[in-house]
This record gives structure tokens, sequence and C-alpha cells, in this order.
């Protein structure tokens, strides 16, 4: 089993996380919805979850590279 928080491939630069997206039942699940801004850097990651959104084909693209 693998603790590698987990990652999303996003196409725009402001994304939203509950932490439940992609469980049946969602948000009584998971944590409150926040939104976040992708910098410079080509991600942004959630403050609950961990979970990590990179930018398509921003520097912390790893298929852009």
């Amino acid at each position: 089993m693998s603790n590698q928080p987990e990652t999303a491939l996003v196409t725009t630069t402001r994304v939203s996380c509950d932490g439940a997206r992609d469980i049946p039942g969602g948000a009584a699940l998971g944590h409150p919805r926040v939104w976040l801004e992708i910098d410079e850097r080509g991600y942004a990651d959630c403050g609950y979850c961990d979970k990590r959104f990179v930018l398509k084909g921003g520097p912390a693209d790893q298929a852009a590279a």
C-alpha cells in the first residue's frame, strides 16, 4: 500500500477539492470544499487531504517533459 498522496492532472488553474469526489455518498466522507489556485510552479496541494493538482502542460507535468 502506498502512502503517496493522490495526484490529479487538470486543465484549469482554479480547482476545487472536497476529498470525496470519487467516493459514493461523497461529501459526508470528505472534507470541506476548498478552492485552490495553481501558481507558477504548475501545481497546488490540498491542505486537508494532500491531493496534488498538476496543470497539464505546466512545469510540474511530468508528461510534458
